[in-house]
C-alpha cells in the first residue's frame, strides 16, 4: 500500500472509532462522529486533488474535514436538543413521548389513545399543542424533513388497520400543512399491525402498538 493510501486508510479507521466510546454523552458522540466522517471525506478529496504529494494533501484534507464535520455535528446536536426540550414541554401530560434516535433524529411517539378516538383518524384536542409546537419548529427550520408513520394493533385485520394507520398519519400531515409547513417536506406511511413494539396478547401491549411515530431529520 502506498503512503497516500495508508494515510487515507488510517483516517477512515479513525472515522469508525470516533464516536464509539461508551463513556461519551450523545452530544460528544455526535461531534466526534461528525469529525470522523469529515476527516475521511477530507482525506479522500485531498488525495484526489493533490497531484504528486498525495499523503500530505490527504492529511491536510482530513484536518479540514474533521473541523468542518465536528462543527456540523455539534451545531445539529445542540439544535436537536433545543427542539426536543421544546417538544417535551409542549407534550407534558399528554402521553406523547419525545426522544432522540440513535441516528440523530427527533422522534415523537403519539399513542393512539392520546391522539385519536377509537377507530377514528380525527385528531384529539390533546394533540393540538404538540403539533402546534412541532409546526413552529419546522417553520423556523425549513431544511428539516418529517416522516409520519401510523401503526395499529393486530385486532381488526389488515383491511381495516392499514387504511386507518394511513389515515392517521395523513391527519398529522394535514394538520402540519394547515399550520404552514410545506407538504413536500412531509412523507407519510401506514403500516397497520406491522412492527409491534409490545405483545398484542394483552390490552396494555395493544395500546402501545396503536401509535403514530413522527420523525424529524435535518440534512447532514
Amino acid at each position: 500500500m502506498s503512503p497516500s493510501n495508508r494515510s487515507i486508510a488510517a483516517v477512515a479507521v479513525a472515522a469508525v472509532m470516533l464516536g464509539g466510546c461508551a463513556d461519551m454523552n450523545q452530544s460528544q458522540r455526535s461531534t466526534a462522529q461528525g469529525a470522523g466522517i469529515g476527516a475521511a471525506a477530507g482525506a479522500v478529496l485531498g488525495a484526489l486533488t493533490a497531484g504528486g504529494n498525495t499523503g500530505s494533501s490527504a492529511m491536510q484534507g482530513a484536518a479540514l474535514g474533521a473541523a468542518v464535520g465536528a462543527a456540523g455535528g455539534y451545531l445539529w446536536n445542540r439544535h436537536l436538543e433545543e427542539q426536543k426540550q421544546q417538544m417535551q414541554a409542549a407534550s407534558a401530560g399528554t402521553g406523547v413521548q419525545v426522544s432522540q434516535t440513535a441516528d440523530n433524529r427527533l422522534k415523537i411517539n403519539v399513542p393512539a389513545d392520546a391522539g385519536f378516538a377509537v377507530g377514528s383518524a380525527a385528531l384529539s384536542t390533546r394533540l393540538q399543542p404538540v403539533l402546534a409546537q412541532l409546526a413552529d419548529g419546522l417553520r423556523a427550520n425549513p431544511s428539516e424533513t418529517v416522516q409520519v408513520i401510523g401503526y395499529t394493533d393486530s385486532t381488526g385485520g389488515d383491511a381495516i388497520n392499514v387504511p386507518l394507520s394511513r389515515s392517521r398519519a395523513r391527519s398529522v400531515r394535514d394538520d402540519l400543512v394547515a399550520r404552514g409547513v410545506a407538504a413536500q417536506r412531509i412523507t407519510t406511511a401506514g403500516m397497520g399491525a406491522a412492527d409491534p413494539i409490545a405483545s398484542n396478547a394483552t390490552a396494555q401491549g395493544r395500546a402501545l402498538n396503536r401509535r403514530v411515530e413522527i420523525f424529524v431529520a435535518y440534512p447532514r
